[in-house]
């Protein structure tokens, strides 16, 4: 029993003033202190500029990554009011910036929408970082005050005149919170930005990295791009004229289009909503939703609506032709969207999310909303496009028959996992342990170097599953002839789950009860060809079972690609700089004596090299699969893993220096 003056009294009750809470507890603010957490902080600020943007005061912004990894983004919007704040007795902007839940947004005369809604955005930010510099263009007047920690350091000043208007913040993350890294990535930047870009037509956004200087490339009077021969710094500008129906072009460049144009539906009887959407030959649905800027991954009623009002004004249309009256079955919501890639973009003044990380929509008032304005444009666009129309209820119809072969081919897999007692897979070599958290599985290609990894495991923990060859590729087949293939039906039945299915809301998800391994491991041979084949593999768990991936349970194995030897002496390499450096150590500076052994397979490998490579907890280097940006990523596995060869013959060109091409 600790003594009274021990337990918990009143004096144990801490009280956080100012920004001290969000320095205390950052991830309950912006999510997480790793590297998404750190790009976390650009988008707060940005989001304030693009709120001007909305509210009519803003048309250009320009977001600078400096060459100490500080942040600098910069707008032409009314600039922050300066003033004395009649509550607070300091200057409003003082106030913006170290007061959470402080901000125009809560006012309906100052911003009708808005994407910060909780109003705790750049005081966040300022409470993180080590430096901040707010610079306001306003009245003529250029304002600045500096902060460290969230605390001002120096008061307002006026430093100079001006003949414009706008908010510069200068922001260098604190290294103290943000342990991981302060380092930002511009590829991650880019794609937010753009993002933004597309959502909010007119406005001129651009990011550039002081950190990096590329070649200058111009078109030449073909419209190729030629090289300069002088070096600029790396930056880019977005900027779209059409908004959605560019995004959709966009994000659907990799695809077989069934009809030439995306259709666009703007209403703004009820809330403003902008809707593209476009279909192709495809056998994925990829709908990307949004309220105020905000992708909400996890949908919510405007997804709903869309969903209700798509397949209604489809069905009304195929019975009025007559288009149905050959079809044996019953129609599904899903067969409408099978080949759809669409946005949904509304505006709500008062948006309802479900959680802090505002990922569901919950106003049910958007539900109707969307789907009237949804199903009256599609009935204008079919009725004005009826060759169209029937192109995508035969799409419609060709989806239906494959669900139902999928249903079938479900069926068989799920009396075959191991929940149903059928037992695993012939070839698996499965682990003693039975506590997933314990276990984990290897994907490894082929017979041979699976019989080297069953050898050098360790069995207590480690599972080994063999692959024959390339497994098929799932961007290009049907649901049912993917869940026919043996190799698919194998990883279910040695996972232990089932294929995922749909909730009310339309949304796939599967049960992870039931999931045999916390790490499910994806090695392959370190060739291309190991690299198609663990990209083949990557491809069916981003379509087949997401939920893996999110919950984090997917890996990469990093196997070495060189083995340097002298004499008793060996040293394992992962790249050619290690290689280098190696060679040069082990050989007295120089390469006499010393020879060097290209790894391009597993089975190279004898089975204690494996495990003390590639396998070994304590040794071994494992890639977790993430995705920062799902959107990006869903482009990205179309373009390379889809038909449309001409956008992938681009993608490798335009990163051709990467690759490391195997002899």
């Amino acid at each position: 029993m600790k003594k009274a003056e021990e337990q918990y009294s009143a004096s144990s009750i801490q009280v956080l003033e100012g920004l001290e809470a969000v320095r205390k507890r950052p991830s309950m603010y912006i999510g997480d202190i790793s590297e998404r957490g750190l790009h976390h902080l650009v988008y707060e600020v940005v989001d304030n500029c693009i709120d001007e943007a909305m509210a009519g005061f803003c048309d250009s912004i320009d977001v600078t990554i400096n060459e100490d990894n500080s942040i600098c983004v910069k707008d032409n919007g009314r600039g922050i009011p300066t003033g004395m704040h009649p509550k607070e007795h300091r200057s409003a902007l003082e106030v913006v910036l170290t007061v959470l839940h402080a901000g125009g947004k809560f006012s309906k005369d100052s911003y009708k929408v808005s994407g910060g809604l909780h109003g705790v955005g750049v005081s966040c930010v300022n409470a993180l970082s080590d430096l901040l510099i707010a610079e306001v263009h306003r009245e003529g007047k250029i304002f600045m005050q500096r902060y460290s920690k969230g605390k001002p350091t120096s008061q307002v000043e006026v430093i100079g005149e001006c003949s414009d208007t706008g908010t510069t913040i200068t922001f260098l993350p604190d290294p103290t919170i943000f342990t991981q890294t302060t380092v930002y990535k511009y590829d991650t930047l880019a794609n937010r930005l753009r993002e933004l870009a597309y959502l909010n037509k007119g406005i001129h956004i651009k990011l550039t990295d002081q950190r990096e200087f590329v070649d200058e490339y111009v078109q030449d009077e073909n419209g190729d791009s030629k090289a300069t021969g002088r070096k600029v710094l790396k930056g880019e500008e977005f900027y779209s004229e059409k908004g959605l129906q560019e995004f959709i072009q966009y994000m659907d460049a990799g695809s077989d289009h069934l009809i030439p144009d995306p259709v666009c539906i703007e209403s703004d009887k009820i809330i403003p909503i902008d809707i593209a959407l476009q279909y192709n030959n495809g056998f994925s649905e990829k709908i990307y939703s949004y309220v105020n800027n905000i992708h909400t991954i996890e949908g919510g009623t405007h997804l709903q609506g869309f969903k209700m009002g798509l397949s209604r004004s489809l069905k009304a249309f195929a019975e009025k032709n007559k288009l149905l009256d050959k079809f044996k079955g019953d129609l599904d919501p899903a067969d409408f969207r099978e080949g759809l890639t669409a946005v949904i973009s509304v505006k709500v003044a008062e948006p309802q999310f479900e959680g802090q990380t505002k990922t569901k929509l919950g106003n049910p008032e958007v539900t109707s909303a969307v789907s009237q304005a949804t199903s009256a444009a599609m009935e204008i666009f079919l009725e004005e496009h009826p060759k169209e129309g029937r192109v995508i209820i035969e799409k419609i119809v060709l989806a239906a028959n494959a669900r139902m072969a999928a249903r079938k081919a479900r069926e068989m897999v799920q009396r075959k996992t191991v929940m149903s007692g059928a037992g695993m897979p012939g070839k698996l070599a499965d682990c003693s342990e039975r506590d997933p958290e314990k276990c984990e599985i290897f994907l490894v290609e082929g017979d041979s170097a699976g019989g080297t990894a069953k050898q050098g495991r360790d069995r207590r923990t480690q599972a080994i599953l063999p692959l024959r060859g390339k497994i098929l590729n799932v961007e290009k087949a049907a649901g049912g002839k993917a869940l026919d293939s043996q190799e698919i039906i194998n990883i279910y039945r040695a996972l232990g789950v089932t294929v995922a299915k749909e909730d009310e809301t339309g949304e796939k998800h599967m049960d992870l009860s039931r999931l045999r391994y916390h790490k499910v491991v994806i090695m392959t041979d370190a060739d291309v060809d190991g690299s198609h084949i663990a990209c083949l593999i990557l491809t069916f768990f981003f379509r087949y079972m997401f939920d893996l991936i999110k919950n984090g349970y997917v890996y990469l194995a990093t196997p070495p690609l060189y083995l340097v030897k002298k004499g008793k002496e060996e040293v394992y390499c992962w790249t050619d700089e290690q290689r280098a450096e190696a060679t040069q150590r082990l050989g007295n500076g120089s390469d006499r004596g010393v020879t060097v052994q290209r790894y391009k397979g597993l089975g190279e490998m004898s089975d204690v090299q494996l495990w003390e490579t590639t396998m070994n907890p304590e040794k071994r280097l494992l890639r977790q699969i993430t995705i920062e940006n799902a959107l990006e990523a869903e482009r990205t596995f179309s373009m390379l893993m889809g038909d449309d060869v001409p956008p992938r013959r681009q993608f490798i060109e335009e990163n051709a220096h990467y690759a490391n091409i195997d002899a």
